[in-house]
């Protein structure tokens, strides 16, 4: 699981910083947490795949946060993709996608898939061997998600060693792998556990786009390994903060400590600050393991 930030700013791009967009790989997936304006060229620029993404989350409909999904999507059509897109956001997100085809007469090569998001509960909005998302209600000026991403456990690595002791054959290796007891010659029965060590812990990493301080989301967000959430603002423009819906540094830093996440990014920054240091400073006083969400930069979750 490997994070890439490809955005980091607030509404606009300037100091060389970008509207929100994230990419994270999760086993075989790449997927893509919104893609505002810029993205195509934050991707060719930090070596980005695109052709691999196939799964696209949008948190909100505000522009700096989804006006570089159309470009993305046409790119990739001129480019002669066949692969299918499975995009996830509010309805009107795809209302506002089929116009722009509408209007330029485009009829994609590849299938579009678009799948709702419900904004005032949390669902599970996708799920395969792999991986499982799942959507955190933010409160922003309009409807608004967040994402939790959370590997699906492996199964633990078999000690060929013991097998062999108990001259276990291989062709029951994968069902003890799978939890299935082994019964010996003479009816005794060993547990899986006696021939596997201990699965790694799954891995989870939270995206909190657009919100005011809120602390209804800590249910959702406890103990992930990684959580980054929005700070527009440093805490002396707190009010400015509270009538934008956004969040200072100290409140998102809050939110970690309280969720007992083991470590935070920083993002979203307003036009205001060019020097983001006094931003990551502030955050640290209340939350030590926090990190600027600058732009290229990879975390392994």
């Amino acid at each position: 699981m490997e994070l890439t930030i490809l955005g980091s700013n607030s509404a606009v791009p300037i100091f060389d910083r970008h509207p929100s967009a994230q990419v994270l790989a999760v086993g075989n997936h790449l997927f893509l947490i919104d893609c505002g304006e810029g993205t195509q060229m934050q991707m060719m620029y930090h070596k980005v795949r695109y052709h691999r993404i196939t799964h696209v989350f949008i948190s909100h409909l505000h522009g700096d946060h989804y006006f570089g999904l159309i470009g993305l999507l046409f790119t990739m059509h001129l480019q002669g993709r066949t692969q299918e897109i499975h995009l996830f956001g509010q309805q009107e997100l795809m209302d506002t996608i089929e116009l722009q085809f509408r209007l330029s007469a485009t009829e994609l090569r590849y299938n579009l898939i678009f799948h709702p998001i419900r904004h005032f509960n949390s669902q599970i909005i996708f799920e395969d061997e792999q991986v499982k998302v799942k959507t955190v209600i933010l409160n922003h000026r309009i409807p608004c998600t967040g994402f939790v991403f959370i590997e699906k456990p492996e199964s633990g690595k078999l000690v060929i060693e013991k097998l062999k002791a108990y001259n276990v054959p291989v062709e029951l290796y994968h069902r003890i792998k799978e939890g299935e007891s082994y019964i010996t010659e003479t009816g005794e029965e060993i547990p899986s556990s006696v021939f596997c060590l201990p699965p790694p812990d799954a891995r989870q990493y939270a995206y909190c786009s657009d919100t005011l301080y809120s602390e209804s989301i800590i249910p959702e967000i406890q103990n992930v390994d990684l959580l980054y959430h929005e700070a527009t603002f440093m805490d002396d423009m707190a009010h400015r903060a509270e009538t934008t819906f956004h969040s200072t540094t100290r409140q998102a830093a809050a939110i970690a400590a309280k969720a007992g996440v083991k470590k935070l990014i920083i993002g979203h920054f307003s036009s205001r600050y060019r020097n983001l240091e006094p931003l990551l400073a502030e955050a640290q006083e209340i939350f030590l393991n926090t990190d600027l969400a600058i732009e290229g930069r990879k975390w392994k979750v």
